[in-house]
């Protein structure tokens, strides 16, 4: 069945705006080892903001709720958001905090280690201005506080929630009873205690990712695994984020839930394909190109 969209629906994003500071080495450094590392790039950044943009690139209109430092960092987030066509409306600049900071290492098979430095991402508003066709995407690089308030206005007028719990961390039974779909990966899958757990709580439809393994999905009492698409990555920062930005997306579009995994499965595996996390992020036409190459 064709998806059936609604112009009146949007993505609106909550979450954290960062500048990601990333170092190329052969392998990770162990504990006390100093590495010499083989490159270098900045790049723009935070799970919110790869989210955002890779819902915008997957076609949705798309809104953004942040928090930016009053610095030069603040305003090449911003230049970027505005250049991908997100809504700022809800933006805030917070005066006393600077701009929040990834530090990334990538190692010669593409596998990452973050450490994020939130700064301004703990002034991070809630979205208020919701409709009832909205799908609210938010994760854990801002403050929970906001993210629950987020949900509740979510609540109020009937829009979808989305939860990537990243990084992982202790959610209250209020916070996982708002939660529509959850998408932890394989390690916060654990973390916050297991499927079964979730559901008991109320949420209503958990998605663990695996990377190139796929995801499993749990939907009304039912699990099933999707495999993922084939593949040469290079850098698998961003990748969970364009998963969750393509979801989205193809949900306020109007795909079923098992259509809009897949588009998302898509999504995630295009951004292991290209260094860095917002140029990673791919466009429409290239997640219905890698579709219709491997049906």
């Amino acid at each position: 069945m064709a998806a059936v969209p609604n112009p009146q629906a949007s993505v609106v994003v909550v979450g954290s705006a960062n500048v990601d500071l990333v170092a190329a080495t052969p392998r990770h450094p162990l504990p006390g080892e100093t590495l010499i590392g083989t490159d270098f790039h900045e790049y723009p950044g935070g799970k919110g903001l790869n989210q955002a943009v890779a819902a915008a690139r997957a076609g949705a209109r798309t809104a953004f709720i942040c928090a930016v430092g009053d610095d030069d960092a603040g305003r090449f987030l911003h230049s970027i958001a505005s250049g991908e066509g997100l809504d700022l409306s809800g933006v805030h600049i917070a005066q006393n905090e600077p701009t929040g900071r990834a530090l990334i290492l990538v190692d010669d098979l593409g596998e990452n280690s973050i450490i994020v430095v939130p700064g301004s991402n703990a002034a991070c508003p809630p979205a208020t201005n919701i409709g009832p066709s909205d799908v609210v995407l938010a994760q854990l690089e801002v403050p929970i506080s906001a993210v629950a308030v987020s949900f509740i206005a979510a609540r109020e007028a009937g829009a979808m929630t989305i939860l990537n719990p990243a990084p992982a961390a202790e959610l209250s039974a209020e916070l996982l009873s708002l939660c529509d779909i959850l998408i932890p990966n394989e390690h916060e899958i654990e973390l916050l205690g297991g499927v079964s757990k979730l559901q008991e709580a109320g949420v209503k439809t958990v998605i663990v990712t695996r990377g190139a393994a796929g995801i499993d999905i749990y939907h009304e009492g039912i699990g099933q695994r999707l495999p993922s698409f084939h593949v040469t990555p290079v850098d698998t920062t961003g990748a969970g984020d364009a998963f969750c930005g393509s979801l989205a997306a193809s949900l306020t579009a109007g795909h079923e839930l098992n259509d809009a995994c897949l588009r998302a499965l898509a999504g995630g595996a295009l951004a292991t394909t290209t260094h860095g996390a917002v140029p990673s992020l791919p466009f429409q036409d290239e997640i219905e190109s890698l579709i219709a190459a491997s049906s």
